[in-house]
């Protein structure tokens, strides 16, 4: 049964795969207002329901690591090491990110996205998202102890940082100036008197 599960599960991430492949190919070949869903599914040899099985909208098919991302920030908090500092640990994860984003491959995605006003106000729904889920797991550690607003607030700089410093001439001096904001305005949140918490958290 095992088996089974994990052979189905396969298979269907290997279609979605090539589904986000094929949108992405077409976008980029013959611009993304141009390419209907029926154009990706018939390219991908898939019906249009099972496209939307897995993709909730065309946007998302531009977007289809955003599950990725969202758990990969999540992780950034709960899988720290007990003595790791929660900044720290956001910063790596969103460098990497960034990294990711500024290859030169993913020039001619980012050049496509910026030029269509659905896929950035589907960027900005997401990045508010992902800042939502964030700020959540920061509320959600007990050895955080931060209030709502203050993990809300700190779960929007870290997202804010990404998408600045993806769009700088120079992504890591970017990060670096950034970042020594955000560890100040998260030293204001600790208890008077230990501005770090308990192991620099």
């Amino acid at each position: 049964m095992t088996v089974t599960s994990g052979r189905r599960e396969r298979k269907k991430a290997a279609t979605r795969q090539r589904i986000a492949d094929t949108a992405l190919q077409l976008f980029l070949e013959r611009g993304y207002e141009a390419v209907g869903i029926r154009d990706v599914a018939a390219e991908a040899d898939v019906a249009v329901t099972t496209l939307f099985s897995h993709f909730a909208s065309k946007e998302a098919l531009v977007f289809e690591r955003d599950d990725d991302f969202e758990q990969r920030l999540t992780q950034a908090v709960t899988g720290r090491t007990p003595d790791e500092p929660l900044i720290p640990a956001l910063r790596r994860e969103i460098q990497a990110l960034v990294r990711h984003c500024t290859a030169d491959s993913a020039t001619p995605i980012w050049r496509m996205i910026n030029g269509s006003p659905a896929l950035r106000e589907y960027e900005e729904s997401m990045r508010l998202r992902h800042a939502e889920t964030l700020a959540a797991t920061i509320a959600a550690d007990p050895d955080l102890s931060q209030t709502t607003t203050a993990s809300r607030t700190i779960a929007r700089f870290v997202i804010d940082a990404y998408s600045l410093a993806r769009e700088a001439p120079d992504p890591d001096a970017a990060l670096d100036e950034i970042f020594r904001m955000i560890e100040a305005a998260w030293a204001v949140t600790r208890p008077s008197g230990n501005p770090t918490g308990p192991a620099g958290l």
